[in-house]
């Protein structure tokens, strides 16, 4: 091949221009780079604990009433009085609200005063201006907007009062209501108004108890409108057929030993509910696992398989490199209780709650788990030479790896089992691959290709050629002292391919190092060792 010679003045000096940058040396092997792909099955939906929705659907559908809906999902409650016919809801806690009125309204301050407001939007600050009688005027706070002959709306409307207070910077809207109008907001949002009367009937004495079992003290109000608490709607979510069951119940809450039952619920229970001393390590005596006979009905009765990528693992529990292993250390209902997390760099510990959470699963009942997993070397494959890739696919059958050609995939290696496999290669451009398990399609893995750089020493010169030719492409020519490299000087890749430096050359190590173009990685030469 012939060289076009390019002459790029003299030595750099270490402190002569910002290109001169010390390269420290490289670790023997760069780590290498997996990618894994996890795909979960399981059964049921939520944390499995109390009624199952399905369930008391399925025993409504039998002809059972919601006294025995509740009887069986909570044994040893008895229903009973509830002891107070308002909550106290927050709705928003912003640096700014809004508060509108279709019809005239009123605003009380906290002195007892009333003044009247015309239909409209309020918009409020931490000052709590109000425009009294034509003029803004700031109303010691809380202050609580009391509705005319409509609902008042913080962007749709909600019955009752809303109440805004303002503690530094933050302005919170409290909705004060009756407990019955609170669940007409709230059982549509938690049960299909669709279903059976009687299942609306059990949900709505459930979450009638569990809104008061679970009221937040010291802070102003007594409940969330988000699933800390219930999810709540107020007027926008209601629906006649699920007023009708919370009317028909009107008042009353499960009861153990006369206090509040923590009526927990949840969707779909896979078969059989759990205990709250499995999920929550504390024994309650009414919330004991039970069979589920009707889990059947809900489509999340068996789910899976679902897609775990990288990402989602790695941000999700806190990983630094890609999962290579799932052990799951199970309770005796079958559920997750914990589950090692191996990676490249070590194991990690997660209860089966926070597996759950942060990958998104459906519940902690997991009933199988496959793996796929490709790995390629560390460092960049160098143009034309061999480069091996790994990996290995668990709990599937078969493995397919294609490699990405011409906007597609093209095959190139197959077995009919599973398990670990290597395919060695030559590239000639930056690529992908991507494993693929039956049906499950794994990791999608780059890998990125280095120009092959070969470098000569010439008579007060170095040359080089660069395969394949990068033209334009800087190149660096190092020096190695003690430990790190130390640019010596600069040239540039001519369209052949080549390049010259003609430069004096004291005994000692040197290699050529090719920057990044075309698509291709940084390129580095084999060293090259003067003599004295």
């Amino acid at each position: 091949m012939r060289r076009i010679s390019l002459l790029i003045g003299a030595v750099l000096s270490l402190s002569g221009t910002a290109a001169a940058r010390p390269y420290a040396t490289p670790p023997a092997a760069s780590p290498a780079v997996s990618a894994t792909t996890l795909y979960v099955s399981g059964r049921g939906w939520g944390h499995g604990v109390g009624m199952s929705q399905y369930g008391a659907l399925g025993f409504a559908n039998e002809g059972r009433g919601y006294e025995e809906i509740l009887a069986y999902f909570y044994p040893g409650t008895a229903l009973g009085p509830a002891p107070v016919a308002r909550v106290r809801v927050l709705l928003q806690e912003r640096s700014s609200v809004s508060i509108s009125s279709p019809v005239p309204f009123r605003v009380r301050d906290v002195f007892g005063k009333t003044y009247p407001l015309e239909a409209g939007e309020l918009k409020l600050g931490p000052q709590l201006e109000v425009a009294v009688n034509g003029a803004p005027s700031a109303l010691a706070g809380p202050i609580v907007f009391l509705p005319g002959t409509r609902s008042l709306e913080l962007g749709s409307p909600y019955r009752g009062q809303l109440e805004v207070s303002v503690t530094g910077q933050k302005v919170s809207v409290v909705n004060a209501v009756g407990l019955e109008n609170y669940l007409a907001g709230v059982v549509p949002r938690e049960m299909p108004a669709a279903w059976h009367v009687e299942a609306l009937k059990a949900q709505a004495v459930a979450a009638r108890s569990y809104a008061l079992a679970h009221r937040v003290g010291g802070k102003g109000y007594d409940l969330y409108s988000d699933v800390r608490s219930q999810v709540y709607g107020g007027v926008a979510a209601e629906d006649l057929r699920a007023t009708a069951a919370i009317e028909a119940t009107a008042g009353q809450v499960l009861l153990y030993e006369g206090k509040i039952a923590d009526a927990l619920f949840h969707s779909t229970s896979g078969g059989r509910t759990i205990a709250a001393a499995e999920a929550f390590g504390k024994d309650v005596p009414y919330l004991v696992g039970v069979d589920d006979p009707f889990s059947a009905l809900s489509p999340a009765h068996r789910w899976g398989p679902v897609a775990i990528g990288d990402a989602l693992a790695r941000k999700g529990l806190g990983l630094r490199s890609a999962v290579t292993g799932l052990r799951l250390i199970r309770e005796p209902s079958g559920r997750v209780r914990s589950a090692v997390v191996r990676t490249a760099l070590g194991e990690a510990t997660v209860s089966g709650t926070t597996l759950r959470r942060e990958l998104g699963l459906r519940s902690t009942w997991i009933t199988a788990v496959s793996s796929l997993m490709l790995t390629r070397p560390g460092a960049a494959a160098v143009y034309g030479r061999a480069v091996v890739l790994s990996g290995e696919v668990k709990g599937a059958k078969g493995l397919v790896l294609s490699q990405r050609s011409e906007g597609g995939w093209k095959q190139v290696l197959e077995r009919p089992v599973g398990g670990a496999f290597t395919f060695k290669t030559k590239l000639l451009a930056p690529t992908s691959f991507r494993l693929a398990a039956g049906t499950l399609n794994g990791p999608v893995l780059k890998v990125p290709v280095a120009p092959l750089v070969r470098v000569t020493r010439e008579a007060a010169a170095l040359a080089g050629v660069v395969s394949p030719a990068t033209p334009g492409a800087a190149v660096e020519v190092q020096r190695l002292e003690g430990e790190t490299w130390i640019p010596a000087g600069q040239s540039v890749v001519d369209e052949a391919g080549g390049f010259r430096l003609e430069l004096d050359l004291p005994p000692g190590s040197y290699r050529a190092r090719v920057a990044p173009a075309a698509g291709f990685a940084a390129g580095i030469s084999a060293t090259l060792r003067i003599a004295g």
